[in-house]
């Protein structure tokens, strides 16, 4: 982390950082790849739209929660040291940082690259007036007609601002009673952010016009009769956290819709205006929006460069990262004596996945797709927490369409995707589908399927337990893992919590998984236990955990007692990291690193011990108090000894990275990556092996340095 950032307490340090300014780090190391030159342009235009969306879910959930606890007069400080108010104090101020280094970034650096690449993202005033009339006809037919002015005066109420809309406060003269008036004008987002400027196919290269550019260059046809003497783009973003209380819901799916429509009108949290807003009309746009204790920024245009999205689906090949198609996993490939099934392969051996290096398609979304169109297949069981329509919602429908039983549990309140679950929940209801909504009071979160199929006089179960969504989107950019089994030991376990989710059954001893809020938290505390106490009596013990998140206060101090008892701990951790990791007396033998690359580094892998016999798990909980208590929550121990070790082999990659992995420090500072120029990268380690996978099935052993 730049010093300039630094916002720990450090006098006396707190035995644990805190969990907001942690996630603000893990933003700073986003945007230092998107200032990277390393990177190919538009893969730094990706990560500056994807630092742009972050802060935007900051404001609307962190920042939201903090002002809500502020308001309540809540003084108690939380594990690291601070109240409510010192924490959004510290967190706004790190935030207009952060936002102010990331518009600096686009304007300095990223789009005169572009420019000099053949892509110009131009302003209405620095087009040609044949330019501007090349543009008056996509403005008439396509813009003026979804455009609605709202006047602001003692008759019309300042209008209500809708979450992350973009936005043209308009300052205009009226001739007729000589006044100055004031109007709203809401660019709709159903429209595209950038226009092309004349048909793209120029040798000069593509101009694009951000559309709020367009409607400004315009104004005069929306106000006939006026004057336009002023207008200025600004942004609001609103609390997007739903308060969803299911212990007192009768029908959860009318709560979450209802309470979708009530957060329409939520509180907002931060007003973004352009550079040169006059300062009373900033007054007037944070009065009126309700703007209390949140933040005001004031950057260059364009404001909400999470739409830079639309600028890396440009068609620039030679300006993004080389296609990569995913290899069908070797454990899949046709044999010899021609392809089997996936319920034949499975009958005599487990097979392990890794997204988005192995195909999604061709592994879970085939087992899903072969059992929905399996005559032999009885009912199929399915958690769903971020989905899309197609293929995996398709293929439920399609089965129960054919009679099979078919049970989702569909997880209404995945946040920020509330309303597309809400659209599953019914679709899948309407064809045939039992649609529960988990456990009262609990987030379902883990990733399971589980499939019952009749083979021959007999019935046998096939199971999937992951670490990433049911998304076949998601898994090309995610990094995930997967197991699909048909161990009929693993195979109850799993049926017996899918009973647990949708009935009243209680929670049964399990051996193969470990399962949040029930027992995995207790028994994650006794494996840390179990090497401390391997290191007390000589042995050499080690603990190794690849994760998310790090905020669970009892897990923490159970690897500080590790740590201080002999063991030897890595821990892998992609965003927010409360662990103080290299404190004298404390966690001095504890290392933290992040790994930040093309993929998103999402799977969840926890290892105890060392060698060949170092107990593996796999699954959907990171180590944070919502996901240890407060949500369901599935790992699976890996029992087959070439996955065990396919594994170790992962995190022995992970570890020696120095081209991708930042490094925390005892003072809650990150380190950039040592050698990001020619040093190892996990990730494009990983595609190298994957492409390499086509041809054999395990690939060398990497060994990282052992830490001393």
């Amino acid at each position: 982390m730049h010093p300039r950032y630094a916002r720990q307490p450090m006098a006396p340090a707190p035995r644990l950082l805190n969990r907001e300014l942690s996630w603000l780090d893990f933003n700073v190391r986003v945007l230092a790849v998107a200032g990277s030159r390393a990177q190919p342009l538009l893969e730094r235009v990706k990560f500056a739209a994807i630092v742009a969306t972050n802060l935007d879910e900051f404001f609307m959930v962190r920042v939201a929660g903090l002002q809500r606890q502020v308001n309540a007069g809540v003084a108690v400080a939380s594990p690291d040291g601070l109240t409510p108010d010192e924490v959004l104090t510290a967190a706004l101020d790190v935030a207009a940082r952060i936002a102010a280094e990331h518009a600096a970034l686009w304007r300095a650096e990223l789009a005169p690259e572009l420019v000099s690449a053949g892509i110009r993202v131009t302003r209405w005033d620095d087009l040609t007036g044949a330019e501007h009339a090349g543009l008056a006809g996509l403005f008439g037919e396509r813009v003026f007609p979804v455009l609605t002015p709202l006047a602001v005066d003692p008759a019309h109420p300042f209008p209500y601002v809708s979450n992350r809309s973009l936005n043209l406060a308009v300052t205009l003269w009226d001739p007729t009673t000589r006044r100055q008036r004031f109007a709203r004008v809401k660019v709709p987002p159903i429209l595209a952010r950038f226009v092309t400027v004349g048909d793209g196919s120029g040798g000069a290269g593509t101009t694009l016009l951000p559309v709020e550019e367009l409607v400004a260059g315009n104004l005069a046809r929306l106000f006939p009769g006026m004057e336009v003497t002023g207008h200025h783009a600004f942004r609001v973003t609103r609390d997007g956290d739903l308060e969803i209380d299911d212990d007192d819901a009768d029908d959860l799916l009318r709560t979450v819709e209802d309470e979708l429509r009530r957060h329409r009108v939520s509180p907002a949290v931060r007003l973004e205006v352009a550079e040169g807003t006059p300062a009373d009309l900033v007054a007037m746009l944070s009065r009126e929006i309700g703007l209390a204790t949140g933040a005001i920024d004031c950057l260059p245009e364009p404001l909400g460069l999470a739409d830079l999205w639309e600028l890396h689906r440009l068609d620039r090949p030679d300006l993004k990262d080389d296609p990569f198609v995913p290899a069908r996993a070797a454990a899949l490939l046709p044999d010899a004596g021609g392809e089997a099934d996936l319920a034949a392969r499975l009958a005599s051996s487990d097979i392990m996945v890794h997204h988005p290096y192995e195909s999604f398609a061709t592994s879970v979304q085939a087992f899903i797709e072969e059992a929905a169109d399996d005559p032999q297949v009885l009912a199929i069981k399915q958690t769903l927490y971020r989905t899309t329509a197609d293929p995996i919602v398709n293929a439920l429908v399609r089965a129960a369409e054919a009679g099979k039983q078919v049970v989702v549990l569909v997880e209404l309140k995945a946040r920020f995707d509330e309303a597309n679950n809400v659209g599953w929940a019914r679709m899948l209801e309407r064809a045939g589908c039992h649609v529960m909504y988990g456990v009262t009071g609990l987030k379902t979160h883990a990733k399971l399927v589980l499939v019952v199929r009749r083979d021959g006089e007999a019935v046998r179960r096939y199971v999937h337990v992951g670490t990433g969504n049911y998304n076949a989107t998601t898994a090309r950019t995610y990094e995930d893992l997967g197991l699909l089994s048909a161990d009929p030991d693993l195979a109850r376990e799993v049926g017996e919590l899918f009973n647990l989710l949708t009935g009243y059954a209680q929670r049964a001893g399990a051996e193969r998984l470990m399962v949040a809020p029930f027992d995995l938290r207790p028994r994650l505390l006794a494996r840390i236990a179990a090497e401390a106490d391997v290191a007390r009596g000589g042995g050499l013990a080690r603990i190794i955990f690849k994760c998310n998140a790090m905020t669970d206060p009892a897990i923490i101090e159970a690897l500080y007692g590790a740590s201080q008892a002999g063991v030897e701990v890595d821990l892998v951790v992609r965003g927010i990291c409360m662990l103080r990791p290299g404190v004298a007396g404390q966690s001095e033998r504890i290392r933290v690193r992040s790994i930040i690359g093309r993929f998103l580094e999402h799977s969840r892998i926890l290892r105890f011990g060392i060698g060949a016999q170092a107990e593996t798990w796999i699954g959907s909980a990171d180590l944070m108090e919502r996901n240890l208590g407060r949500r369901v929550e599935a790992m699976v121990r890996i029992d087959e000894p070439t996955q065990r070790a396919r594994l170790g082999r992962l995190l022995d990659l992970a570890l020696a990275d120095r081209a991708s992995a930042w490094t925390l420090g005892p003072d809650g500072a990150w380190s950039p990556p040592p050698d990001p120029e020619t040093g190892l990268a996990l990730q494009s380690a990983l595609l190298t092996g994957a492409w390499e996978a086509r041809r054999a099935p395990e690939p060398p052993p990497i060994h990282a340095a052992d830490p001393a």
